[in-house]
């Protein structure tokens, strides 16, 4: 677990308040393309429908971690080395991870995601048994998140950063993280950790729209963080909700406050509207 230390200071103080006229245009456009983004076609080209393809919840739990954790590249790409890599599960995650042998094990040699080879995936697969006697992967997050402290001026806002790093080193607990240590992000590191990010949102937040899951009810969605990427990050500096131009931790936090002042209990699904408009080159940049 890491280290005490002071709550983190809400992104907000350091810049302007924006004035109540930009914070209603800022929503009513940003209501308006989650609401024309966040639909279950989006899942047909996105990592998000492989857990999709599931319906045990421990399956839908570890398909989505390894989903997550490869997403970066070309979606095409993405989704055949997702779908590879389950497919040497026998696609039954949750029973592989329990059950694999040193003969299971040796079924990943070969795979390769860019840099997130064979190695890295058998010592996820041992790592995420090790997370068993905490409840599995929700346990696991659930455990760091109801440990962290609260942000600085927004109470019952966990301080993400700290949890996300709390998880991290419960994940690699029991086996030493080696080369794979690259392929879990660490926010008190400076990292963006736009995967894990995007999977709590896909955990945690509500499924009436048939897209994110909601099976996580111990994490709220007002303490999730905006999973940052190229799309999401070009968009909020186009719209003003972001300032700073590095892609890091910093400007999650940044730009997650200001989505909260829009919709404190589930700031994030914005994801939806930023990416989409991002995506789809469809922004029309608001008036000053």
């Amino acid at each position: 677990m890491p280290n005490p230390r002071p709550h983190r200071k809400s992104a907000l103080p350091k810049r302007r308040r924006p004035t109540q006229a930009r914070i209603e245009q800022w929503r009513e456009w940003l209501d308006e393309a989650a609401d024309r983004f966040e639909r279950p076609d989006f899942l047909a080209d996105d990592p998000l429908g492989i857990p999709h393809e599931y319906s045990d919840p421990e399956d839908i739990a570890i398909a989505g971690f390894l989903a997550a954790t490869l997403a970066w590249g070309n979606r095409k790409s993405i989704i055949r080395s997702c779908k590879d890599l389950l497919d040497r599960m026998d696609c039954a995650p949750a029973d592989f991870i329990r059950h694999a042998d040193e003969g299971d094990l040796a079924g990943l040699n070969g795979f390769v995601h860019r840099t997130y080879q064979a190695a890295d995936a058998q010592k996820f697969v041992l790592c995420l048994r090790s997370l068993e006697e905490d409840g599995g992967l929700q346990g696991a997050f659930e455990k760091a998140f109801n440990g962290a402290p609260d942000v600085a001026g927004c109470p019952g806002v966990p301080d993400a950063g700290w949890a996300l790093n709390a998880f991290k080193s419960r994940f690699f607990r029991d086996h030493e993280a080696g080369r794979t240590n690259k392929h879990v992000a660490d926010p008190l590191k400076g990292s963006a950790a736009k995967r894990l990010c995007m999977y709590l949102r896909w955990m945690a937040r509500p499924a009436e729209r048939g897209v994110d899951f909601g099976l996580w009810e111990g994490i709220k969605p007002g303490a999730l963080r905006l999973p940052l990427d190229v799309h999401t990050g070009n968009v909020a500096r186009e719209m003003g909700l972001l300032q700073r131009k590095a892609s890091d931790w910093r400007s999650v936090e940044e730009v997650t406050d200001i989505l909260r002042i829009l919709d404190p209990v589930d700031p994030v699904r914005y994801d939806f509207a930023l990416f989409g408009l991002g995506v789809t080159g469809a922004l029309k940049k608001p008036k000053a």
